[in-house]
């Protein structure tokens, strides 16, 4: 359901709610996602672009969803589908220094989000870094399109099925309790690859 048209027009109309646009909201994760310091970046499901923007111009994005794709393109950055992507010669081996997923895992089975991992991990260079976003239960009860919960537990099992030692993992931005009331507190999950 997150490669259609109305998929998009819903993530613009979250976006746009008053409140977000009057409070500065993103502030918090615009800092979170520029502390971890992950050189150029490819965001896996970049939707509209959001994290493409808190990058500062260091990523690429790919998602499935070509209205999202065009939606990131109308603001002026660089994403593609994912047909796009490996056709277009963007996903050469290690070409990136980390790869960013948020809010991509729970919208899919553990079998298939493996897969999606899978397919970008090799254009992250040797050492780099995977960073892994997923929302807590009252984000995950927020969006019908959520199939599975993946809380530190089942982030740190996805970086080990993938050969990723997890760095560290953290709730961002208040303490891990807080996500039973607050719809946008993260799980956060960073890991590295392998160096060689």
């Amino acid at each position: 359901m997150t490669d259609r048209p109305d998929y998009t027009a819903r993530l613009r109309q979250l976006e746009q709610a008053r409140w977000k646009r009057i409070l500065n909201v993103q502030a918090p994760y615009r800092w979170n996602i520029r502390r971890l310091g992950l050189g150029r970046t490819l965001d896996v499901g970049c939707g509209l672009g959001r994290n493409l923007v808190h990058l500062g111009g260091n990523g690429v994005g790919v998602d499935h969803n070509p209205t999202s794709v065009a939606a990131c393109r109308e603001r002026g950055l660089e994403a593609y589908t994912s047909e796009e992507f490996f056709a277009g010669g963007h996903g050469t081996p290690g070409s990136f220094d980390s790869m960013l997923a948020a809010h991509v895992l729970e919208h899919m089975p553990a079998d298939q989000a493996r897969a999606v991992v899978e397919q970008y991990l090799p254009c992250v260079r040797p050492g780099g870094t995977a960073v892994f976003i997923t929302p807590q239960e009252r984000g995950y009860a927020s969006d019908s399109t959520h199939v599975r919960w993946v809380g530190f537990e089942q982030a740190a099992e996805l970086c080990e099925q993938l050969g990723l030692a997890v760095v560290r993992q953290y709730s961002f931005p208040f303490p891990r309790p807080v996500g039973k009331i607050f719809t946008y507190n993260e799980f956060v999950t960073v890991a590295r690859l392998p160096v060689t």
